[in-house]
């Protein structure tokens, strides 16, 4: 009798570290901009359970991504830290031979240790070489991509990629899927992880694929919005987190279930018809006005997060992982990591105050460094559409492309491939609380607030290094490298 009193008593306590550990489920959108969402201001694109998402929760208006291209933002996301301090700049692609080094903690495998059940359903895009995949660094389960789905033949501009590989957990299920079932397969998996862990903590990790170029939507949602296949794809996306959360609400997980909806940047604008919008924002994807980096972001926990409310308080890429761990209970990286533990602006999300300030880098560039509302751009190159945006799933001026000039390196290579121009951007002030749009250069007015965060921007650069300088950081640590 006292064996099976002792049995029952250690069950109870696991049943209650399982009752306060929160489930998580982490949505990431793939390029999709801050005015792509009703919510956010979108009036030619339905997204009703989006916005449901902000009505149930906390909508925030000053998330930043850590740079405005996947990889980079997604080793934020994982890690806690600048993607520059792990050699994780820029994205990577079917060539790479690198992924984040096996020494650092990744998100995952925090969740792992603490008992959670894991997956992720979507892209990883952190390294495809066997020692960097999702199931080597804290997840049970994966489907999806180990890269962008535009690193194949369906390439808009590149020729020659070899197939694009779908993986179950480490095996290429099949190549060049069909991309228009990308959403529906997503989704489809991480309910039917949910439901075959929901007496545990788990969490989730899905990255979609869409709307990344080349964009596909499914027979139901073509032709179903106001803003063509671009659109429609979006509209899918939107059902298919109703979808989602009518499961979490069916089996009764709602209250112990923390839902987090992102994009990893803004909008790839070049692809025109085929890509989104930034709102109000100057630029998108690739530079690092806020049109690249702010994006939507809405966190929903039932009778924990206060509904329908508005948080107005900066939160960046790299908090993600602290908060969580905060929230959650998980044990911290052992490691420095740049993010800050935020959870008080999911409980207090109007009067409690957000991140004192953030670092602009653009690949191995620092770019901008913010301080509350003032945002100073360090003399940088920057890429802008070049001529009318493109249509058809092409850049903008396709037609004008040298095939030479496609293969460039840098910049300039990336302007080539992609239909944008280079200019370029002398030293620049902005106050984001007036001129969030980034127009009107106040330097001159502020030399102080120039001379203060010109500073911090050396201390910034010792650390983390600038290229663009040559100047190289005393706090980067070493990236993963295949054998």
């Amino acid at each position: 009798m006292r064996a099976l009193s002792l049995v029952v008593f250690f069950v109870g306590i696991v049943s209650t570290a399982f009752a306060a550990s929160p489930n998580v489920v982490l949505i990431v959108a793939d390029d999709l901009g801050y005015g792509d969402v009703g919510c956010y201001g979108a009036t030619d694109i339905a997204t009703p359970q989006i916005d449901r998402l902000a009505r149930r929760g906390t909508r925030f208006t000053q998330f930043n991504v850590a740079q405005p291209v996947c990889t980079a933002s997604r080793t934020a996301l994982m890690t806690g830290c600048y993607p520059n301090r792990l050699g994780m700049s820029g994205a990577l692609n079917h060539t790479s031979k690198v992924g984040i080094h096996l020494d650092e903690t990744l998100l995952p495998e925090l969740f792992h240790d603490a008992g959670y059940a894991t997956a992720i359903y979507g892209k990883w895009h952190l390294g495809h070489q066997p020692p960097f995949l999702p199931t080597r660094r804290g997840f049970d389960e994966f489907q999806g991509l180990p890269y962008s789905n535009d690193n194949g033949p369906l390439h808009p501009v590149i020729r020659g990629i070899p197939p694009l590989p779908f993986y179950r957990n480490e095996t290429v299920l099949e190549t060049d899927p069909d991309q228009s079932q990308f959403t529906r397969r997503f989704t489809d998996a991480a309910i039917e992880f949910i439901g075959k862990h929901r007496a545990k903590p788990f969490f989730v990790y899905l990255p979609h694929v869409m709307p990344h170029v080349p964009i596909f939507a499914s027979d139901k949602f073509k032709g179903t919005s106001q803003r063509g296949l671009y659109g429609d794809v979006v509209q899918e996306l939107d059902a298919s987190i109703g979808e989602l959360m009518a499961k979490l609400d069916e089996w009764k997980l709602a209250e112990n279930t923390l839902v987090l909806f992102l994009s990893d940047n803004g909008p790839f604008l070049s692809y025109g018809t085929h890509a989104g919008s930034a709102g109000p924002f100057r630029e998108g994807k690739l530079t690092t006005f806020e049109g690249g980096v702010r994006v939507p972001f809405i966190a929903v926990w039932d009778k924990k997060i206060p509904a329908g409310q508005l948080c107005e308080g900066l939160v960046t890429g790299p908090d993600v992982l602290p908060t969580l761990v905060k929230v959650c209970g998980l044990k911290s990286p052992e490691k420095k990591i740049d993010g800050e533990d935020l959870s008080r602006l999911l409980w207090e999300p109007q009067s409690a105050s957000g991140r004192g300030e953030f670092a602009y880098f653009s690949g191995t560039e620092l770019h901008a460094v913010r301080r509350g509302r003032w945002k100073l751009h360090f003399p940088h190159d920057y890429l802008t559409v070049d001529g009318a945006p493109g249509t058809h799933g092409k850049p903008a001026n396709y037609a004008n492309m040298k095939p030479r000039a496609i293969e460039e390196s840098g910049i300039r290579g990336i302007a080539s491939r992609h239909g944008y121009r280079v200019e370029s951007l002398p030293l620049s002030l902005f106050d984001l609380q007036t001129d969030p749009g980034e127009r009107t250069n106040v330097a001159a007015a502020h030399p102080e607030i120039v001379r203060e965060l010109t500073a911090r921007g050396e201390t910034l650069r010792a650390d983390l290094g600038d290229s663009l300088l040559k100047r190289t950081g005393s706090g980067v640590r070493p990236v993963g490298v295949a054998p």
